[in-house]
């Protein structure tokens, strides 16, 4: 019998293993969030859960900076300059609708990378770490309760807006997560079968 073909048998998923699943496939994203946000102690889990994402040469090439309090109307004004000046000719009025975004949830997270050039390491590598620790911190939100809304755009990318954040020139933003209170669970995401997505490889004798 050729033992490489026998697939390991399913085993009985004890409660905890299945609570802990259940809380990863109800996670979804929520626009807006209100307050409260997470305190202290919540963030310093949201934080190490980061840390445990896979990092092929444990290069820790992600950097978050947090928006919250006052700085939410500095970072209002600053979506609204940032837009300004890549547009000049557009006058700053229609712009202002973008001052609110600094308001659709108590606590923004600003997600960069901080690629190490010259290392045998892919950038691309680097940047797939990055993304699994931003997931890791969704889970973790979602995990406390809490709703998160990943968001990029034109404004995320802007190199105005990432010295204003005093990213250094070599780091990148990525996008921003956006952390509150959902104010309604009511509507669950709907979501494709995974088998959409997912096919075996049965080796080369099968092509």
């Amino acid at each position: 019998m050729d033992t490489s073909k026998i697939r390991q048998s399913d085993h009985i998923v004890s409660p905890s293993q299945q609570a802990f699943l259940d809380t990863l496939l109800s996670r979804q994203s929520y626009w807006p969030l209100a307050e409260p946000g997470p305190g202290e102690s919540e963030l310093s889990l949201i934080f190490d859960a980061a840390m445990r994402a896979p990092d092929h040469g444990a290069l820790r090439p992600w950097r978050f900076v947090l928006i919250r309090d006052d700085a939410r109307a500095d970072f209002g004004e600053l979506l609204v300059d940032v837009a300004a000046r890549r547009e000049p000719a557009t006058p700053r009025a229609d712009h202002e609708q973008r001052r609110q975004l600094a308001y659709t949830a108590p606590l923004v997270i600003v997600i960069a990378a901080a690629p190490t050039a010259g290392s045998h390491i892919p950038e691309s590598e680097q940047l797939l770490a990055v993304g699994a620790a931003a997931m890791n911190m969704l889970n973790a939100i979602h995990a406390l309760g809490y709703g998160g809304f990943w968001a990029t755009g034109v404004d995320a990318y802007d190199p105005n807006l990432q010295a204003a954040l005093d990213f250094e020139p070599v780091e990148r933003v990525l996008g921003f997560l956006f952390v509150g209170t959902p104010k309604s669970r009511e509507h669950a995401a709907v979501r494709p079968p995974h088998s959409l997505y997912v096919r075996e490889w049965l080796g080369r004798a099968s092509v």
